[in-house]
């Protein structure tokens, strides 16, 4: 069975947003499940919903809104809080709608109301609903919802029905240890199956499980989208410098605008330090584009074994290499990259760089050097000596095929780009056709070594893709036809920075 994490079902549900499909809507729909759920147990009676202020409550407002339709049941909610505080507009607006059902709700503030309560709400009830926690529970459970969760407790050991929303509350919905939590005898859980509800030992608090569609979009989970941003490390403010990436550039030679742009980018998207390790014809040509850049030159006019030498004091103080760009194909230039990457903790290898790689590369890597590779359709075929199928579907195929055996991330780019680890693929469809234009790639792999030191290699490499398309995207409204891969980079924050808002 699929199942999926609470932070990346959050990012699905940021995606379904960016897509169209409010998160009203899912809300909407979160509930009519459970007012499903709820007849399905219970043909009519009293049913008692005990509600956070957070969605998980939302949901819950939604279902009581929906059960007060059907004759036969009365129904009556616990708001744990105070209404001013509801955390989502969502849950608010919701939460609003009861008086006009003619709901009955009680706002507690502390567990000695909440007792109180106890004696004629919680015993009177047939079924209760708990709504007290979704998956984005955290840290340890204050008041009154410590208490709500003993006391439902309490109310199920007499046989009645409890139905946890989401998950029992009080459970990590990561699998993680917890202090206490609800025991149902149903829970409705949404879209996907959660990690922490798999586990031998959840099963007492669980009780059955059913997965419920609530409507998300199939492409919020298979494209990439600003959802998946959120998934991104954020810098910390107690953070010191070099604690958000070190990045080292090694390219150029024949060109020296390529590890230029792939530096810039690198900064732009949040790294610290970027070092542009370049030969010598080149180096003050890279140091002119910006005094941001470290610059260090290598022994000659290409890169070339002998600055190994060089390069070995940079590798050790960075935290990812990012390689290829402008490198040109000479033989002891492909030499120098074959003797670099054994040495690479991490590595994003572009462009010129990617002719040096070989199934006796990708064997000597493994387990050492974390890799991402972001060729397009020409250096694909390279890559694996046979021709990059045009139908997307066998595109999908190859690349998630070729991560899987060379145990490296792959960033296949084109009119649609592919992202696979071997594992998990994801697509995406930002960019425009003025990006043809020169550097984006060079952009794009700087971008990519920049989060790949503070994330995982599939989503840095994910997220690198989208940032760079959605910057693209961004300037051409202003640019057309004239869009440069500058433009590009001076849109990377504000696309950061918007996925952050959101």
């Amino acid at each position: 069975m699929r199942c999926i994490s609470s932070l990346r079902m959050k990012a699905i549900d940021r995606n379904c947003e960016g897509l169209g499909l409010l998160p009203v809507q899912l809300m909407e729909n979160a509930g009519a499940v459970v007012t499903q759920s709820i007849r399905e147990k219970l043909e009519s009676g009293k049913v008692l919903f005990i509600a956070g202020r957070g969605n998980n409550g939302g949901d819950a407002f939604v279902a009581a809104r929906h059960l007060t339709g059907f004759s036969g049941y009365t129904v009556k909610v616990i708001l744990l809080g105070k209404a001013r505080d509801i955390g989502t507009k969502e849950a608010f607006h919701n939460f609003s709608l009861l008086k006009f059902s003619r709901v009955e709700v009680l706002e507690i503030t502390d567990s000695s109301q909440l007792e109180a309560a106890a004696s004629d709400w919680f015993s009177e009830a047939d079924l209760i609903v708990d709504a007290v926690f979704g998956t984005g529970i955290k840290g340890k459970i204050k008041e009154p919802e410590s208490t709500a969760i003993d006391l439902i407790n309490l109310e199920g050991k007499t046989g009645k029905t409890i139905i946890s929303v989401d998950i029992p509350s009080g459970l990590d919905p990561d699998g993680g240890s917890f202090e206490k939590a609800v025991h149902a005898e149903l829970t409705v859980t949404f879209h996907r199956m959660k990690i922490g509800l798999l586990s031998e030992k959840v099963k007492e608090y669980t009780g059955v499980i059913k997965v419920a569609e609530i409507g998300i979009f199939a492409d919020a989970e298979q494209y990439v989208g600003p959802g998946d941003l959120m998934m991104l490390h954020k810098r910390k403010s107690e953070g010191h410098k070099g604690d958000s990436g070190k990045i080292l550039v090694i390219g150029g030679g024949p060109y020296s605008g390529a590890p230029a742009l792939a530096g810039l980018a690198a900064l732009k998207a949040g790294a610290d330090l970027v070092t542009v390790a370049v030969p010598v014809p080149v180096a003050k040509i890279v140091a002119s584009y910006s005094p941001d850049l470290i610059v260090r030159k290598l022994s000659s006019n290409v890169l070339c074994p002998d600055d190994l030498s060089i390069l070995m004091d940079l590798i050790n103080s960075h935290d990812v290499v990012v390689m290829g760009m402008g490198l040109g194909r000479a033989t002891e230039t492909l030499e120098a990259v074959r003797k670099i990457l054994p040495f690479c903790r991490k590595a994003v290898l572009d462009a010129d760089a990617l002719a040096a790689l070989s199934g006796v590369i990708f064997e000597s890597l493994a387990g050492n050097c974390e890799l991402i590779v972001t060729p397009h359709a020409g250096e694909f075929s390279l890559l694996r000596n046979m021709e990059t199928p045009e139908k997307i579907e066998s595109r999908i195929k190859a690349a998630r095929e070729f991560s899987e055996e060379k145990g490296a991330v792959t960033l296949l780019k084109g009119k649609v780009d592919i992202i696979s680890d071997g594992k998990q693929t994801l697509l995406n469809r930002t960019g425009n056709a003025g990006m043809t234009v020169g550097g984006t790639g060079d952009v794009l792999a700087g971008l990519t070594g920049s989060l790949f030191s503070r994330n995982p290699a599939f989503l840095a490499a994910a997220c690198a893709v989208y940032i760079n398309g959605a910057a693209g995207d961004l300037a051409f409204e202003k640019a057309g036809n004239g869009l440069l891969a500058t433009d590009v980079i001076e849109k990377i924050p504000e696309i950061i920075k918007e996925a952050e808002i959101g």
